[in-house]
C-alpha cells in the first residue's frame, strides 16, 4: 500500500486499532497522542510485527504543535494521503454545572483539533487525492445529556464533513465521519453509568448500548479506505461491532405557512415522542 496516514489519539483505544490495522495492510502509520511512552508502545508493536510507524507526541489542540508535527511527518515520507482525526477527551457535566475550561477543552480537542489538522495535512495531500475520516458520535447527531460540550464538537464535525465534501471534491480529496460504538477506556464510564441507572429503575439495558469493538471499527476504516469511489465523500458512517450504519443528512420534515397550523403539527407529530424524551432524561 505504502501510503502515509496520519492518525491522532492512536496511542490507545480506537485509534490505536485503526493504526494496528493498517500498518498490517502496508500503510506507513504516523502514531499521536500526547504521553511519549504510550506513543513509543504502539510503534514497537508495530515494528513488531513488520510494519512501518513513526511516532509524534503533539497536542492536536495547540496549532503550533500540530503544524510541527506535520512538518515532521513530511520531512519523513514526503507527504501525508490520509489524515484521520480520532484524539478526543471528555468532561461530562449538566450545562448549568459546566465550568468554561471544561467546554473549551474538548471543544478544542475534538473541534478546533479537526481543524487544525486538516488545515495543515492539506497543503501536503498530493494531486492524486487523499482522505480525510474524522470520528464523529451519536452525541453529534441525537445529542447526550451531559454532554453538552461533546456533543456540540461532534456535531460541529458533521458540518464540516459536508461542507469540505465540496470543497476538496476537485482535487479528490475524499471526506467522511464515522460514529463508531465501541468499549473502550474513554466510553467504559458512559455505559458503568447507564447500567447503573437502568439497574436502579429495574429495567432491561438497551441492546443498542451493546457495544463492539475497537478492532471492528479499525477492519471498517481498512475497507473504506480500500475502496475507491471518489464519490464516496461526505458521508457519516455509524459502526457497532458488525453492524454498519449510513447515517443522513438532516432533512426537512414539513413547512407550513401559518404558523399556528406549523404548531399544531408539530404538536400532532412530536407530543408523545417529547414526552417520552423527557421521561428518559429524568
Amino acid at each position: 500500500m505504502n501510503k502515509t496516514v496520519l492518525i491522532t489519539g492512536s496511542s490507545r483505544g480506537i485509534g490505536r486499532s485503526i493504526a494496528i490495522q493498517l500498518a498490517k495492510s502496508r500503510y506507513r502509520v504516523a502514531i499521536n497522542g500526547t504521553q511519549q511512552s504510550s506513543i513509543d508502545r504502539v510503534v514497537e508493536e508495530i515494528h513488531r510485527n513488520g510494519g512501518e510507524a513513526s511516532g509524534y507526541c503533539a497536542n492536536v489542540a495547540d496549532p503550533a504543535q500540530v503544524a510541527a508535527m506535520v512538518d515532521a511527518i513530511v520531512m519523513k515520507y514526503g507527504s501525508i494521503d490520509i489524515l484521520i482525526h480520532n484524539a478526543g477527551n471528555l468532561q461530562d457535566r449538566k450545562c448549568i454545572h459546566m465550568t468554561d475550561e471544561e467546554w473549551k477543552s474538548v471543544i478544542d480537542v475534538h473541534l478546533n483539533g479537526a481543524f487544525y489538522c486538516i488545515r495543515r495535512v492539506l497543503p501536503y495531500i498530493t494531486d492524486q487525492g487523499g482522505d480525510i475520516l474524522l470520528l464523529t458520535s451519536t452525541a453529534g447527531l441525537k445529542g447526550s445529556v451531559g454532554q453538552v460540550n461533546y456533543s456540540a464538537a461532534k456535531a460541529g464535525i458533521l458540518g464540516m464533513v459536508w461542507t469540505l465534501a465540496e470543497e476538496l471534491r476537485h482535487r479528490h480529496i475524499r471526506i467522511n465521519a464515522i460514529a463508531p460504538a465501541a468499549l473502550t477506556d474513554m466510553t467504559r464510564p458512559v455505559i458503568e453509568h447507564l447500567k447503573e441507572k437502568y439497574t436502579r429503575r429495574n429495567e432491561p439495558f438497551p441492546a443498542y448500548w451493546d457495544l463492539g469493538d475497537s478492532d471492528e471499527v479499525a477492519r471498517f476504516v481498512q475497507i473504506l479506505l480500500e475502496r475507491s469511489d471518489e464519490n464516496l465523500t461526505g458521508e457519516i458512517f455509524g459502526i457497532n461491532g458488525s453492524l454498519a450504519t449510513l447515517w443522513q443528512k438532516p432533512t426537512i420534515a414539513w413547512s407550513k405557512k401559518d404558523p399556528e397550523e406549523f404548531f399544531k403539527t408539530w404538536k400532532d407529530r412530536n407530543g408523545d415522542q417529547v414526552h417520552e424524551l423527557e421521561n428518559e432524561n429524568n
